[in-house]
């Protein structure tokens, strides 16, 4: 990948249906250089894919992150609680005072409410925080 490759991928990522031309534009290239660079890089899976981003006021359910501090020597020792709830949606080790960052994507506030009294009921967890999310401004990861 060169300068031109991250600067198509920099238009893509700002507007993924913008237009060939309108990308050849930006980065000071002819449409069939763009064109062929965008193809490559299709086939080579560095562009993966395209798709819609709802904003969360779109998105049917109820998305939060927990904060998880548990007693066990390790985090591995805990996840298991996590792989068994099919909403987690990441968990990541985190520094601080908590030890997990937990974010699940449940179809209610009930769902979520269940969610969180089954992480609690797990005697390795001292500490859950919830933080429900209200809205999102950013969001590159593709969720």
């Amino acid at each position: 990948m060169d300068k031109f490759d991250t600067a198509i991928i920099h238009c893509l990522r700002q507007d993924a249906r913008q237009s060939v031309s309108s990308i050849a534009e930006q980065v000071n290239l002819s449409r069939s250089a763009v064109a062929e660079r965008i193809k490559k890089l299709e086939q080579t899976g560095v562009i993966r894919g395209y798709q819609v981003l709802l904003s969360e006021s779109q998105k049917e359910g109820v998305s939060a992150y927990f904060e998880i501090q548990h007693k066990c020597p390790r985090c591995a020792d805990v996840v298991h609680v996590f792989h068994a709830i099919p909403e987690v949606i990441t968990c990541r080790g985190i520094s601080g005072d908590m030890d997990l960052l937990v974010y699940v994507h449940a179809p209610s506030m009930r769902r979520l409410h269940e969610i969180r009294e089954y992480i609690d009921t797990h005697t390795d967890i001292i500490k859950i925080k919830t933080h429900v999310v209200m809205s999102e401004w950013i969001n590159n990861l593709g969720e």
